[in-house]
C-alpha cells in the first residue's frame, strides 16, 4: 500500500513539475476592472521560482458614493495551459482607505481604513515579445464596517516583462 501511494506522489510531482512554466522575473504594468466601480491599479509581478511569483497592487477605485485607495499582495502559482497561455491561482491580502462623498449618509465618518483577504484565479498569454495580458478573477472578503463581506472583482492585466 505504501509503494502505491508513494508511486501517486511521484506522479502528481512529475506532472506538476513537466507543466511548470518559467515565468518572467519582473512585470510591471496597469490592472483595469471593476470592484464595485472602476478601478486601475500600477501593477508589479516579482518571479521567485519556476512557477511562483508574488504580485503587488497598487489601486484607486471610484464609484458613485465613495473613492477608495487599495494596496493588495498575492502570491501566485502559475502552470502552462498551451504554448504561451498560462493559469494561474493565488491568494493574499491587502489594506485600503475609503472616502466617502457627503450624500452618502449611511456612514456618519468621512473615511474608513480596512483589511481585505483576498484569492486570485485567472489566465495570461505571454507574448514572444516583453509583453504579458491577463484576465482574473479576484474574490475578496473585507474586514470593516464599510466592507464586511465579499465583494467579486474581475479585471484585464497589461504588463512589461523584464
Amino acid at each position: 500500500m505504501r509503494q502505491i501511494i508513494f508511486a501517486v506522489i511521484a506522479l502528481v510531482a512529475f506532472t506538476f513539475s513537466a507543466n511548470a512554466q518559467r515565468i518572467s522575473p519582473n512585470a510591471l504594468g496597469v490592472r483595469l476592472g471593476d470592484h464595485d466601480g472602476f478601478g486601475t491599479e500600477i501593477s508589479y509581478q516579482r518571479g521567485l521560482f519556476e512557477s511562483n511569483r508574488l504580485e503587488f497592487d497598487l489601486g484607486w477605485h471610484s464609484s458613485d458614493h465613495y473613492d477608495a485607495f487599495r494596496l493588495t499582495g498575492l502570491y501566485q502559482w502559475v502552470w502552462t495551459l498551451d504554448g504561451n497561455f498560462n493559469w494561474y491561482v493565488g491568494a493574499g491580502g491587502g489594506v485600503a482607505h475609503v472616502s466617502f462623498d457627503d450624500n452618502f449618509n449611511d456612514f456618519n465618518d468621512d473615511g474608513e481604513t480596512y483589511i481585505y483577504g483576498a484569492g486570485d484565479i485567472g489566465i495570461e498569454y505571454n507574448f514572444d515579445i516583453p509583453l504579458l495580458l491577463s484576465l482574473d478573477f479576484r474574490p475578496e472578503f473585507g474586514f470593516g464596517n464599510f466592507n464586511d463581506d465579499l465583494d467579486l472583482d474581475i479585471a484585464l492585466g497589461i504588463r512589461y516583462q523584464f
